[in-house]
């Protein structure tokens, strides 16, 4: 199975549509990587899709998906998923991931809700996980969501994830601000959570901002800059891991693209500080 171009590295960007041309234009030297949602360009035609195909020629892309379900209980749409192959192949892009959530049912429920932490829920998904790694012909990475609610629970969500990762034999997408805002909701510590993950099957990771709502309690908007106790958790998770490559996220209110890359080149300079103390315990 495919498992990513060894290129994937360094710091990356969510793509923003706006910011195409200027990307196209003058592509800012600290982005070495660019992530999409698949449906929100396939079939797409014109020049937008002309541009985004001169924008793959040039830099490396990953693809996040939105809405394939993986835990639902409506049938997969394995429409989508050739779709979504089609889409990884026309544009040579070899790493595509999901969240490990639900988002429909009869029709789409446009929102990523919390599959069940069970034995019932580990085997539905991990069967769906195997359906779309067959008909994709590669591995594709899950992503740890954020959680409000854990209605029949049976196990920790670690142990949840773990199981997942390991049965269906996929990767994990490690959304840091996600486990951050878990951790608050939640009651327990980030760290130790991190800490006990399977580093090994870390394909890339997020960063994003959030809404803080009290003390107890963070609701994940990607709608803000990315705050202090994110970034030390990700420092945290390259000095533990090793660096892997990470993405700012950032899906409301859009600041300049100046901006972003300012928050890129955060990434970048902790990446560049992990890596001499990697050396020195090589």
């Amino acid at each position: 199975m495919i498992t990513g171009p060894a290129s994937l590295h360094g710091a990356g960007l969510g793509l923003r549509r706006a910011f195409v041309r200027a990307l196209l234009d003058t592509p800012p030297a600290a982005v070495d990587f660019y992530e999409i949602a698949p449906e929100n360009w396939i079939g797409m035609g014109g020049a937008n899709a002309r541009r985004l195909r001169a924008l793959t020629e040039r830099h490396p892309f990953v693809c996040h998906g939105l809405s394939l379900s993986l835990g639902g209980p409506a049938p997969l749409d394995l429409e989508l998923v050739r779709a979504i192959g089609d889409f990884l192949d026309v544009h040579d892009i070899a790493v595509y991931s999901e969240h490990l959530s639900y988002c429909s049912d009869d029709g789409q429920l446009y929102d990523l809700l919390p599959i069940p932490f069970t034995e019932a829920a580990i085997d539905h998904v991990v069967a769906r996980i195997g359906q779309v790694q067959d008909l994709l012909g590669r591995r594709i990475a899950v992503e740890n969501v954020s959680y409000y609610a854990a209605p029949g629970q049976e196990m920790t969500e670690l142990d949840f994830i773990g199981a997942v990762l390991e049965r269906a034999d996929c990767e994990l997408l490690l959304d840091v601000n996600n486990l951050h805002v878990n951790a608050v909701n939640h009651g327990y510590d980030a760290l130790d959570f991190l800490r006990a993950l399977p580093g090994e099957r870390i394909r890339y990771g997020h960063v994003a901002g959030h809404r803080v709502v009290s003390p107890e309690l963070c609701i994940d908007t990607h709608g803000s800059a990315v705050i202090d106790p994110v970034w030390s958790l990700l420092a945290a998770a390259y000095e533990h891991f090793g660096v892997f490559p990470t993405l700012l996220e950032r899906d409301f209110d859009i600041p300049p693209l100046a901006q972003l890359v300012e928050e890129v080149e955060q990434i970048a300079t902790i990446q560049r500080r992990a890596q001499p103390e990697q050396r020195a315990h090589g």
